[in-house]
């Protein structure tokens, strides 16, 4: 479902089919999954439960569900087929909302909850619980009142679903750091106790650990993947940047990195074993293997959809690169650069064959860190391809990996030092270490 488009009932969507883009089907939606938030805030519905042809049930993300309509799910085709278990802080909404008790805010009634709708927020992935349909009165009972008035209602109208807003459970930290940047998160992570830093990861979904992991001090990092379950440990290092994945499990015992590769997807796993093979502070070492590749025959319109991608950083989103086939990395013969400022100036049907840069040299991947820092510094680039010998394009360094790696080592410590009880006071957040204790 686009963004603007008419809310959907969950009733609606129980027991359809979910395609994959070639139209076949892959499985039936069984529950919605959604995170609760202190408060009356509405809450994030954040995947489906969707159940395959041999009933095996797993979790399907709403950032790889590409549409909403006609009675089916349209998935973006990349499914995680591990069995889906709840976490702490997720509820099931057809389980677990429908048929709940909760009274109406205005007038104190008391009602019976028998739908509930969600929508897509405009501009954005995130999806909400926006409506809730419900029946006054109680029900039930050997003298069953006659049916009550329905009414459909905002989700602040009513009370009985939020999380309380007092206390210090990993459940009520997780709602309250919600709207926190994956940097912000992983500073107040590092401030709270190893059990509750345990729990408060334990509870956050792949991605979004993932994005916090990237952030963490190399010891944190360490330590939360150790105290994950190996498959959800694989997971999360999927959902990794392949660059930072692959320097997290550099530092892990090579028995421990093995097991981890192989419980990874193979493409996943290669990329990152691609990545090892350089040393750290290396353009090979530094670089992603996921930048924006597209081949010359591609349109102005071909390379801004791949730029509006909302999971690429500013950086890999600022250019994309032209190559020959394979479009996957390593590619065929690299051939330049085209820039977001050029693909904004020039028409849609444009071909991107006709307007690369190709008067910078590329980055050899065995150019040493200070040789990219000044690549960077000398000609302004928040981006630039990594190329092979033979002209294959590799990846791409950000500059943002540049930095982290010419940074003292303990940089995010006194980041943290110096700003982060800053952070959380100015946000109303209590990171102190009682209250992250529980104590």
């Amino acid at each position: 479902m686009a963004a603007g488009a008419p809310r959907i009932f969950v009733s609606h969507l129980a027991g359809i089919a979910v395609f994959d883009p070639s139209g076949d089907q892959v499985g039936r939606v069984r529950d919605l999954v959604a995170i609760m938030r202190v408060g009356r805030r509405p809450p994030r519905l954040v995947g489906l439960v969707v159940e395959l042809s041999t009933r095996r049930r797993i979790f399907l993300p709403m950032t790889r569900v590409t549409g909403v309509e006609s009675g089916q799910v349209i998935t973006t085709g990349v499914l995680n087929v591990r069995r889906f278990e709840q976490r702490p802080t997720e509820r099931l909404v057809l389980g677990e909302l429908l048929d709940r008790r909760v009274t109406l805010v205005e007038t104190g009634e008391e009602a019976t909850v028998l739908d509930v709708s969600v929508q897509q927020l405009p501009a954005r992935r995130d999806w909400e619980i926006d409506r809730v349909f419900v029946r006054k009165g109680r029900t039930g009972g050997a003298f069953r009142r006659a049916r009550g008035e329905t009414l459909t209602v905002e989700w602040s109208a009513v009370t009985g679903f939020s999380l309380e807003e007092h206390g210090q459970g990993a459940e009520n930290l997780l709602a309250t750091f919600e709207q926190l940047r994956p940097a912000d998160l992983a500073n107040v992570l590092h401030h709270l106790s190893a059990k509750r830093r345990a729990e408060v990861a334990a509870a956050l979904d792949d991605d979004r650990l993932a994005d916090v992991l990237e952030e963490l001090p190399e010891d944190d990092q360490i330590e939360i993947l150790g105290k994950l379950q190996e498959e959800r440990a694989a997971d999360v290092l999927e959902a990794m940047d392949p660059d930072d994945a692959a320097d997290l499990l550099g530092e892990l015992p090579e028995d421990d990195k093995e097991r981890l590769l192989a419980l990874m997807r193979p493409g996943d796993a290669a990329d990152v074993r691609r990545l090892m093979s350089y040393e750290e502070r290396t353009a090979g070492g530094l670089m992603t293997t996921e930048p924006i590749v597209l081949r010359p025959d591609s349109t102005v319109a071909d390379a801004l959809a791949r730029v509006r991608n909302a999971d690429l950083s500013p950086a890999l989103a600022a250019q994309v690169y032209v190559c020959r086939p394979p479009d996957e990395t390593p590619t065929g013969k690299y051939l330049g650069t085209v820039h977001f400022q050029r693909l904004l100036r020039d028409p849609p049907y444009t071909l991107v064959g006709s307007m690369i840069d190709d008067d910078l040299r590329p980055l050899d991947p065995e150019a040493v860190l200070p040789v990219v820092a000044g690549f960077f510094a000398t000609y302004d680039m928040v981006a630039a391809p990594v190329v092979d010998e033979s002209g294959s394009l590799l990846g791409a360094v950000t500059v943002d990996d540049v930095l982290d790696h010419m940074l003292p080592e303990d940089w995010r410590e006194k980041e943290f030092h110096l700003d982060g009880e800053a952070a959380g006071r100015d946000e109303g957040y209590d990171v102190t270490e009682e209250a992250a204790d529980g104590s």
